[in-house]
């Protein structure tokens, strides 16, 4: 509509000119070589435009002629540039095909075509990468870092390859760097586990809240990791700090309450100054969440002075919490055998043991062994128990990215991954164990990438010596 406006608009005022120039006459005369020429003012206008019309003409012609050698450079760099980034489409596809040899051939075709093109140079670096060439990935993804716009995407790569070859100490220092630049979930992530795996747990906290108020983590995410370093900080200095493990044990709970190494610590600090309620109610609470053998068991001895009978009154109490658990009955036989209620004990096993129940836990055999070496000696029965145990299910452990641990640990030993422990029943094909020791947590070191193998429990060990040894005398 506008064009349409400005169009009528120049018609309107090229009229306007004619008919001016008709109601006011006049003459041009030029005089050119000794001869005058006289024209009307209409006809000398229109030669002067058709001059300048050719003049245009000329000067165009001879401005196409002089740019003809820039021109055709322009046109071989579009087409050098059209194909560079042929190249690179298909170098990207091969990549995400995972065919390294094509990948490589056009990373080269494209790093020829388009020098020092930024996504050229990540071609060529996820080229070597395909390849399993580090060397060249990580010298590509140096030259990166001069680029701005692919600084932070070449210290993500140089963090990947720091971390393939287990440079813990690189790999942080190019986590920090692409921190300085950017707020990025990945370095945020990865800084915080190597301050973690460090046992750095004031820096890690610190971190946290900052990735919750950068809104890198959700705030219910960073209340778990805050709860997890918190009991992580409680074990490390119970024993040197008591009164600083209790706080940091407390807040923790305050965030979660069900979180099994925190109600450990709190209701062992607890009892230790005789607050004997607030340790029993912070065990009953998260025992009715997770069954673990170390609550009952500080749940037990919450109270030094308590004779056998008064710890199998405590351990019906916090059988009460769970009364369907298998730890619910497992502790309340073990509190029945030592309080010398054999009757009872085999009451409470009694359904552990039903053939209908299934296959029974190492645990359950080893209990029930005791039991027949309590009321009848070391009998038939006795060694039965204890072959059993040698190939009884597995009682529930901590397990992280495939590791089944005897003890809780706030880091994966494999990943590093923050609150990766979970207590669960490990599956019988999985076979990688390793055992983490209280030591660790103090420890200043990132988590070994190679699990050692765990040793079984001692008393299962005697089970399956005694049971040679009677194989041997029968």
């Amino acid at each position: 509509m506008i064009r349409v406006l400005i169009f009528l608009a120049v018609i309107l005022l090229l009229a306007f000119g004619a008919s001016w120039l008709a109601d006011h006459p006049g003459t041009v005369a030029i005089t050119f070589g000794g001869q005058e020429y006289v024209f009307s003012t209409l006809f000398g206008l229109v030669a002067l435009l058709a001059a300048a019309a050719v003049l245009l003409v000329v000067w165009t012609v001879l401005r196409f002629v002089l740019r003809v050698p820039s021109l055709m450079s322009i046109a071989s760099a579009t087409r050098r540039r059209q194909r560079g980034y042929a190249a690179l489409s298909r170098g990207m596809v091969a990549v995400g095909s995972g065919d390294a040899d094509n990948a490589r051939r056009h990373a080269s075709e494209a790093s020829r075509l388009l020098r020092g093109d930024p996504m050229a140079l990540l071609l060529k670096a996820q080229s070597a990468q395909l390849s399993g060439d580090r060397e060249q990935a990580e010298q590509v993804f140096t030259a990166m870092l001069e680029h701005p716009e692919t600084r932070t995407l070449a210290l993500r790569g140089l963090y990947m390859e720091a971390v393939r070859r287990k440079d813990p100490s690189a790999a942080l220092a190019h986590a920090e760097a692409a921190q300085k630049i950017a707020t990025l979930p990945w370095s945020a992530t990865a800084v915080l586990q190597a301050r973690a795996a460090q046992g750095d747990w004031a820096a890690a906290l610190r971190l946290v809240d900052r990735n919750v108020g950068g809104r890198i983590t959700d705030r219910l995410t960073g209340n778990r990791l805050r709860a997890v370093l918190l009991a992580a900080l409680a074990i490390d200095v119970a024993d040197r700090n008591p009164e600083e493990a209790l706080d940091a044990a407390k807040d923790a709970l305050k965030l979660a309450p069900t979180l099994v190494p925190a109600a450990v610590v709190a209701g062992r600090l607890l009892a230790r100054k005789g607050e004997v309620r607030k340790a029993t109610k912070i065990i009953e609470t998260a025992y009715s969440a997770i069954q673990h053998p170390d609550l009952a068991n500080v749940y037990l001895q919450v109270r030094p002075g308590d004779s056998a009978a008064d710890r199998l009154s405590r351990a019906e109490a916090l059988a009460r919490c769970a009364p369907h658990a298998v730890e619910s009955r497992l502790v309340m036989a073990q509190a029945a055998l030592d309080a010398r209620e054999i009757a009872m004990a085999r009451a409470v096993m009694a359904p552990l043991i039903d053939p209908e129940a299934g296959r029974p836990t190492r645990r359950t055999c080893l209990t029930m062994a005791d039991i027949e070496e309590a009321e009848n000696g070391e009998t038939g029965a006795l060694l039965e128990w204890l072959q059993r145990a040698s190939r009884g299910a597995r009682d529930p452990a901590w397990i992280a990215d495939g590791v089944v641990s005897n003890t809780w640990a706030p880091v994966s030993p494999v990943t590093g991954r923050i609150d990766a422990f979970v207590w669960e029943t490990p599956q019988d094909q999985l076979f990688l164990e390793q055992e983490h020791r209280p030591v660790s947590l103090a420890s200043r070191s990132t988590p070994a990438l190679a699990a050692e193998k765990v040793t079984e429990e001692p008393r299962l060990e005697q089970a399956e010596r005694a049971v040679e040894s009677a194989g041997v005398e029968a």
